[in-house]
């Protein structure tokens, strides 16, 4: 490709701020995926994080991520790779890190998931051990979730190949479809955790942290990436628009039930009760009874031998 193409001349010469910028929403990408990954490794367990939400954002990224790679105008930057300076070309294919580090981050939030399933105990309560009655999601759940998200990402590669060996005409069509299905995932991704933390009231193993770096982050990076690639692009920066209302959304309810909801209120209202009936602060709760010592009963006070 003739390196003298508007193309080529405006990747030769990147901004510094558009640089930067890509560098740091990388970085910024591992750091707010970062707090998810110690919260369930800190706790051991990945209760409270519904297996349909790690299913449908593993298969949302992947389709994002493929669908950065053989988009068009990657091929004309890595092309343009052979004739501008290795640093612009760094610059050039900042998006396609960024998506491949999404990928990445939340595949590990997936292996996190069945690593440290709930399997000892309910799924829908960390305190009553496991029934076959549970209505929560099983540890085979968790196993068909991890199969699935695999073959997706297997099939769509393979896919992928064939369009670009066979069919390079419909590579267009092909990541335009991998757009519209990451947006769909990502538009309905948010729904499961949402009605799973409304039905379980309380945060679990789910990062706030998390969600309070990635819900503005979301709107920076999709206003890089569409400053990058323009509105043809749609398909790109626009599931990070969705992604950020959604999320938003799950983060209010998140830091309502870890701070203000009705267990909180319930669990201190409870120990309230319980204080405020315990005779001397023994935490004895009300109908509960110290049995009086009779006489003739031993203590540690009797003496060995007594007379007779």
């Amino acid at each position: 490709m003739d390196p003298l193409t508007p193309y080529c001349r405006e990747l030769a010469s990147p901004g510094i701020f558009q640089t930067v910028l890509s560098v740091l929403i990388i970085f910024g990408i591992l750091l707010s995926y970062l707090p998810q990954h110690i919260r369930i490794i800190a706790r051991r367990s990945s209760f409270g994080i519904s297996p349909y939400f790690v299913l449908l954002g593993v298969t949302s990224g992947t389709s994002a991520f493929a669908n950065i790679l053989v988009f068009p105008s990657t091929a004309q930057d890595v092309a343009c790779c052979q004739e501008i300076s290795g640093i612009a070309c760094f610059a050039g294919l900042l998006g396609i890190v960024q998506m491949g580090m999404q990928w990445l981050c939340f595949f590990s939030i997936l292996l996190l998931f069945v690593i440290y399933f709930p399997r000892a105990t309910s799924p829908t309560d960390p305190l009553s051990p496991v029934s076959t009655s549970t209505s929560g999601p099983t540890y085979r759940t968790a196993l068909a979730v991890t199969g699935i998200c695999l073959l997706h990402a297997l099939a769509t590669i393979l896919i992928s190949i064939a369009f670009e060996l066979r069919q390079p005409g419909a590579v267009p069509a092909w990541a335009n479809f991998l757009g519209i299905l990451s947006a769909i995932l990502a538009s309905i991704q948010y729904l499961p955790q949402i009605y799973t933390t409304l039905r379980l009231q309380c945060v679990g193993s789910l990062s706030i942290p998390m969600m309070c770096i990635q819900t503005p982050g979301s709107l920076v990076w999709a206003a890089s990436l569409a400053a990058r690639k323009g509105w043809s692009g749609w398909s790109i920066w626009g599931v990070l628009v969705v992604t950020a209302c959604l999320q938003g959304t799950l983060l209010t309810m998140a830091i309502y039930f870890e701070y203000f909801g009705p267990n909180n209120k319930r669990e201190g209202g409870h120990r309230a009760d319980q204080d405020q009936h315990a005779p001397n602060g023994s935490g004895l709760g009300e109908g509960a009874h110290s049995e009086p010592l009779p006489a003739d009963r031993p203590s540690e006070e009797t003496p060995l031998l007594q007379s007779q």
